[in-house]
C-alpha cells in the first residue's frame, strides 16, 4: 500500500521512495529486463505472494514504470514489460548492487556468490 504523504512530499527523495519504496519493487523491476508473463513472475519471484505481486505491479503501472498488456485469449494471457521510464532505472539498480558488493558487510564474511546473491533475479 502506497503512503500518500510520501508521494505528495516536496522532497524529491521522499517522492522517489513513495514510488520505488517497499520491499519488492526494485526486485520486480530488475527482473523485467525483458517482457514476462504474470506466471513467469510468480514462478521466479516465489517469495512474493500473488496478491502482493499484483499490487506492486499495479502501482508500478500507475507510475508509468511498467507496461501491462492483456490479451483477449483463452486462457487469459497478461504480459509485463518496462516502459522507457522504467528502463532508465536499470543502471541505477546496477549501481546499487555494485555499491553493496563493495560494502563492509561483504568484507565481514558474506561471499559474493552466497545464497543471498543467488536469489537475485538478474
Amino acid at each position: 500500500m502506497r503512503d500518500a504523504a510520501f508521494c505528495t512530499s516536496t522532497c524529491t527523495v521522499t517522492r522517489t521512495m513513495g514510488v520505488l519504496g517497499g520491499k519488492w519493487k526494485l526486485i520486480i523491476i530488475s527482473y523485467l529486463t525483458q517482457t514476462r508473463r504474470f506466471g513467469q513472475l510468480v514462478q521466479r519471484l516465489s517469495l512474493i505472494s500473488r496478491k502482493v505481486l499484483t499490487e506492486q505491479l499495479r502501482e508500478l503501472e500507475e507510475d508509468g514504470i511498467v507496461r501491462r498488456e492483456a490479451f483477449a485469449e483463452l486462457p487469459p494471457r497478461v504480459e509485463y514489460s518496462l516502459t522507457e521510464y522504467g528502463r532508465a532505472l536499470l543502471p541505477i539498480i546496477e549501481q546499487l548492487s555494485a555499491w553493496h558488493s563493495a560494502s563492509p558487510v561483504l568484507a565481514a564474511g558474506e561471499a559474493p556468490g552466497s545464497a543471498a546473491a543467488s536469489d537475485c533475479p538478474g
